[in-house]
């Protein structure tokens, strides 16, 4: 598995602590790049530009994903474009949160 399946599979396990449900199927997590000395970018967002838990998820992804060997530095690009919207959230998410 590469880097990079390896990185997104961890963030499954990156709870928003005021949801209860995984940053990837919030659909917070816009992007994963390794580049070639396995140093992990993440490009991502949260749910509104004052959310509280904006240290904590951070704090999150970047202990999670330092938990994976073979990666090298880790940098979180946190963006506000395009904003976060339920739209974003998988199947799985939208159901727990009663949006289907």
């Amino acid at each position: 598995m590469s880097l990079e399946k390896k990185v997104g599979a961890a963030l499954f396990e990156v709870i928003d602590p005021e949801l209860g449900i995984n940053i990837m199927d919030l659909g917070l997590v816009y992007g994963i790049g390794v580049d070639t000395e396995d140093n992990v970018k993440i490009v991502m967002t949260l749910t509104t530009p004052g959310c509280p838990m904006h240290d904590s998820i951070k704090i999150g992804v970047k202990r999670r994903i330092s938990q994976i060997e073979g990666v090298g530095d880790i940098d979180i690009d946190l963006v506000w474009e395009p904003a976060w919207s339920p739209a974003k959230m998988s199947d799985r998410a939208k159901e727990r949160l009663g949006f289907a």
